[in-house]
């Protein structure tokens, strides 16, 4: 295909939201009928579309072309003055937080940069607008599937793609060190979320463990790495479990981390899964937990669950075949005694 018609094929695709070739009707005849054969435009197929009564809305997408039971979901959530694409990067994932659904099975594969890209195309075409932020909070570990999650971040930023800017794009990581470093040299400066989830080691790999890996002072390292390279201020993600992560004595020793370098916290509220035995913390919990962060000067904002009721929202993804895991201890149970509150 001459540059002249791939402009054409972009444009109907990135700017136009068109995806039927027989719809481009500046392509000729011979260009349409190659984009059909050799150049598909779309690899998945939507298995299901589910509408929040808060307007969020979640797409189970199956992916045929790697898998016969490959799926992802991806949720589309509308604000007033913006549109977010919550995408997924891999089918399931290889970290297995032992609150989370999306790791419940592990890992199956990765996802490419057009499967990635998709999902955002997808969902800008509900009819709610174009997609103006992407967030990669979906299914799995994006820094574990480096190369397609930053080419896909290269196609949503490009101005010929979806001509989404730097800041307006999330990837939000585990932890892992020297795959921060290596974002922190990439062309477009995203910005970088870190799951954090709790404040010492111990308790961090009962909770995520592929934490064993490494340390939270190494992942600090790396986050102020970032900074240096990128001017881009860091946030934290941290999920309240009740009675596990969320008392007085974790605010504190999460206001210690904190303030050791530039960034801000997210506060998620726990959304429950079945057959997990962890609990959504109560309100008062919360707020005096975010209270004792500011009170420390420490920048924390408490993050709005959207979707739990169709299961779309933090913590709830999953492929829809995936069967209920076995019974798991509530970590924190064998700490003991609490410092005083």
């Amino acid at each position: 295909m001459p540059a002249f018609a791939a402009t054409q094929l972009l444009d109907w695709v990135y700017a136009k939201q068109v995806v039927d070739p027989s719809k481009m009707t500046n392509l000729s005849a011979d260009h349409r009928a190659l984009v059909v054969e050799m150049l598909p435009i779309e690899q998945g197929r939507e298995l299901s579309n589910q509408l929040s009564s808060d307007g969020t809305r979640k797409l189970l997408i199956g992916w045929p072309s790697i898998g016969e039971t490959a799926s992802t979901e991806t949720v589309l959530i509308p604000a007033d003055s913006r549109s977010t694409a919550c995408v997924s990067s891999q089918v399931g994932c290889p970290v297995g937080c032992a609150f989370c659904a999306s790791g419940m099975n592990g890992l199956e594969r990765n996802l490419s940069a057009g499967q990635i890209v998709e999902q955002v195309h997808r969902l800008g075409r509900l009819g709610t607008g174009r997609v103006s932020n992407v967030v990669f909070m979906g299914m799995g570990e994006p820094l574990a599937n480096y190369a397609a999650v930053t080419q896909a971040i290269r196609t949503m930023n490009a101005p010929w793609g979806l001509g989404i800017g730097a800041r307006r794009i999330t990837v939000s990581t585990i932890g892992l060190p020297e795959a921060i470093r290596r974002l922190s040299t990439f062309a477009i400066p995203v910005t970088l979320a870190v799951s954090l989830h709790a404040p010492e080691d111990v308790l961090r790999r009962e909770l995520i463990p592929w934490a064993s890996q490494t340390s939270i002072s190494e992942i600090l390292d790396a986050c102020r790495d970032y900074f240096d390279a990128t001017g881009r201020e860091i946030t934290f993600e941290y999920l309240l479990l009740r009675s596990i992560n969320d008392r007085p004595h974790h605010a504190r020793m999460l206001a210690d981390l904190a303030s050791t370098l530039r960034c801000n916290i997210n506060l998620i509220r726990y959304n429950e899964v079945p057959d997990l035995p962890f609990e959504r913390p109560a309100d008062a919990d919360v707020h005096a937990f975010q209270k004792i962060l500011r009170e420390r000067h420490i920048n924390a904002h408490i993050r709005a669950s959207r979707g739990r009721d169709i299961a779309a929202a933090c913590g709830q993804l999953r492929q829809a075949a995936e069967q209920p895991p076995t019974q798991y201890p509530v970590p924190g149970e064998s700490h003991g005694e609490a410092p005083p509150d």
